[in-house]
């Protein structure tokens, strides 16, 4: 298999010269051995720590998930399992209680209410090696079981201590099933798990709390998992200001060539470059890329053209990879219908992770006049 080289230094090289890199020009392809390797957090959560995460004191629900998920981590630790008793995975639960209790945790809550940092708090808590624990998307996962095959993917993460799965697919019925069925054989190989989810389709009140949906779609896996339900507002949006309104064409474009690092694409021919790339190879797609910067932005054409939009913007978010954009501000992507269809949260978390993107690229757009 043909591996593209898209190293960090070969874009900084090619930014510094004058000529911005086109991510229209690439073409990754990614081993399956390496989607293994790379089920890590993301660049964006390297650090992040329960230390880290400011609960919102008038949201006390968050300060209850720093400590659930404390004591989740602190039971990961001793030695393996082999088939024997049954592990004490809450620090609540007495010493001399033996429970056949949850081997996996739900974060249930609306989108920027911080479920990410704290699932990626998690890894980095357990005590376990890190080759001995993952973290991917839900579409990761599906990726992975579609290039190793469903016995090996078992086999792969079946002496794990842990598997986080961040944005659980629930509306995907095929699959949900599939990894429903992956997930029972890893608990039955003692892998601990923990998890969030997107909300099911046409269900009321904005999508934002999904635990029922949850526990419903992963059928007899529900009895493994506590749901901790953390209640808040986007955090992004707390107290800041708006995104930027939309540059000019040529402030894009000069920006482009004068940031090292940078990448310049039209986004009608970037739709069309993310129709003929996998979803899987997004995060290779903009590997090295310092600033994404594109032109012509305008409402997305129909829904498959936005989901893939949907993941592009989370891998920049992942990266923490700053945006500068002509066109129309990032609200208006993504057509009233689409937002109040089933997919409403995944577009609503783009706009907000595009948003957040803007803010970081409005500090680099300062010498584009």
């Amino acid at each position: 298999m043909t591996i593209v080289s898209t190293t960090a230094a070969h874009i900084s090289e090619t930014g510094s010269d004058g000529a911005p890199v086109a991510l229209t020009a690439r073409e990754p392809h990614v081993p399956a051995d390496q989607l293994v390797a790379e089920m890590v957090p993301p660049p964006r959560f390297d650090s992040v720590r329960f230390a880290t995460y400011i609960p919102d004191p008038a949201q006390p629900s968050q300060s209850e998930a720093v400590t659930v998920l404390g004591g989740f981590a602190e039971g990961l630790g001793g030695p393996a399992r082999t088939g024997g008793g049954p592990r004490r995975w809450f620090r609540r639960v007495p010493k001399q209680a033996t429970p056949a209790g949850p081997r996996g945790v739900y974060l249930d809550g609306g989108y920027g209410v911080g479920k990410t940092h704290l699932l990626a708090s998690l890894w980095h808590a357990a005590p376990a090696a890190p080759e001995r624990k993952a973290f991917g998307t839900f579409v990761e996962l599906t990726n992975l079981v579609g290039a190793l095959g469903f016995q090996q993917t078992v086999r792969t993460l079946g002496d794990h201590q842990l598997l986080c799965i961040d944005e659980f697919e629930l509306d995907d019925p095929g699959d949900t099933v599939l990894v429903s069925s992956l997930l029972a054989k890893l608990v039955e190989n003692g892998v601990a798990l923990a998890a969030t989810s997107n909300t099911l389709p046409g269900k009321l009140g904005e999508g934002r709390f999904a635990a029922a949906d949850f526990l419903r779609e992963i059928q007899g896996l529900s009895a493994h998992f506590r749901a901790l339900r953390i209640d808040g507002e986007d955090y992004r949006h707390r107290g800041l200001p708006q995104a930027p309104e939309p540059y000019a064409e040529e402030q894009v474009t000069t920006a482009a060539r004068r940031i090292p690092g940078a990448s310049l694409d039209g986004f009608p021919t970037l739709l069309g470059h993310l129709s003929r790339v996998h979803p899987s190879r997004y995060g290779a797609l903009v590997e090295g890329v310092r600033a994404v910067c594109l032109t012509g932005l305008a409402p997305v054409p129909d829904q498959s053209t936005a989901l893939r939009l949907v993941v592009l913007a989370d891998r920049l978010y992942d990266r923490e990879i700053p945006v500068l954009a002509s066109g129309v501000p990032f609200d208006e992507l993504f057509g009233e219908d689409m937002l109040k269809g089933g997919y409403r949260k995944k577009y609503f978390r783009a706009i907000s992770r595009l948003t957040a993107l803007a803010r970081d690229g409005g500090a680099l757009a300062g010498g584009a006049d």
